[in-house]
């Protein structure tokens, strides 16, 4: 007699959807329950429709992807009616954040957060690409060119031809231009590993935002003009929840006028270097609360070293700030 799929290697399929789903929307809640939902209908089958799946991992892939295609085209329709620019949900690196989560960082978490694998296909900028994108095109894209699925089991997904999906990720890469250039596979075991591959590859960045920190700070406009591009764009996200922004600030100085606006507004507003997403970035707290999380986009230098801040995403939508609500107290 069949003993049937393994539950436990059914359930340790968790990660990886995890890590696609949070990829092709872009928000750890709606990964999260898309991929509560997958589960869901694995365990409605009955044992012997189980037994029928040759691979349920596959399976598990195929139903959440079609799940995510189907809250990306509804999506589309909410962010048409959200109040300012949408950004993507902010990650936080979960080996700086040990000692002071809300769960105390205990063993065995089971947070989303801690499941999604910090590399180049999750920094702020790629996803803000990924944005520009239809939903079948981001669904090619994403599931050929990061996670490397063949065409053959994405067209199960789309309900479209292999073919067809070839020709919707090759459209992705030219709606997204530079940005959309190919990224390594993503690699959801080992993680530890790679963060640290990636944290020695941002060694210029995060002296940058350092320097970016130091002068905002200081309130010293001149040193943050001299940081910022000329043609630097920053973008805030509340979701019409609290006080920001509507529309993106262009131009290195208005900028800088911007953020000293904010610092005189908001005494005491603390400064903190984290990761945001992989790439070093910056945490604001106001009495202890979490009220911004910024990613930096930068310009390089004729070396290729990055010299100046050209993009700033501030995510400051309590509701996409949940894995950032602790205190250093």
């Amino acid at each position: 007699m069949s003993s049937g799929p393994d539950l436990s290697a059914v359930l340790d399929e968790r990660r990886r959807l995890i890590n696609v789903a949070y990829r092709l929307l872009g928000s750890l809640a709606e990964a999260e329950d898309a991929v509560q939902e997958t589960y869901a209908r694995w365990f409605a089958l009955s044992r012997r429709q189980q037994e029928a799946i040759a691979s349920p991992g596959a399976w598990l892939t195929t139903v959440a992807g079609r799940i995510c295609l189907d809250v990306l085209g509804s999506a589309r329709v909410r962010r048409e009616r959200y109040v300012g620019s949408w950004l993507p949900e902010p990650l936080p690196d979960r080996d700086e954040w040990l000692g002071g989560r809300a769960d105390g960082g205990r063993a065995g978490s089971t947070d989303p957060a801690d499941q999604v694998t910090l590399d180049e296909s999750v920094n702020m900028a790629f996803l803000v690409v990924l944005e520009s994108m239809t939903p079948a095109e981001r669904v090619a894209f994403v599931l050929h060119d990061v996670f490397r699925y063949p065409f053959a089991e994405i067209a199960e997904i789309v309900g479209r031809t292999p073919a067809a999906c070839r020709q919707l990720a090759s459209s992705a890469r030219r709606r997204g231009g530079a940005g959309a250039a190919r990224v390594p596979a993503v690699r959801t075991t080992g993680q530890a590993a790679g963060q640290s591959a990636g944290q020695a590859g941002h060694a210029g960045q995060a002296v940058l935002v350092r320097r970016f920190k130091e002068a905002w700070e200081a309130r010293d406009i001149k040193a943050l003009v001299g940081l910022l591009d000329p043609d630097a764009t920053m973008v805030a996200d509340g979701g019409g929840m609290v006080g920001t922004v509507l529309r993106p600030v262009e131009g290195g100085a208005d900028i800088a006028q911007y953020l000293i606006h904010i610092a005189d507004k908001a005494p005491g507003l603390r400064l903190l270097e984290r990761t945001v997403n992989g790439v070093p970035g910056l945490v604001a707290q106001y009495r202890g609360v979490t009220v911004t999380v910024a990613a930096f986009g930068l310009a390089a230098d004729r070396d290729g070293r990055a010299d100046r801040v050209d993009r700033i995403w501030a995510v400051r939508n309590p509701e996409k700030l949940g894995p950032w609500t602790w205190t250093e107290d």
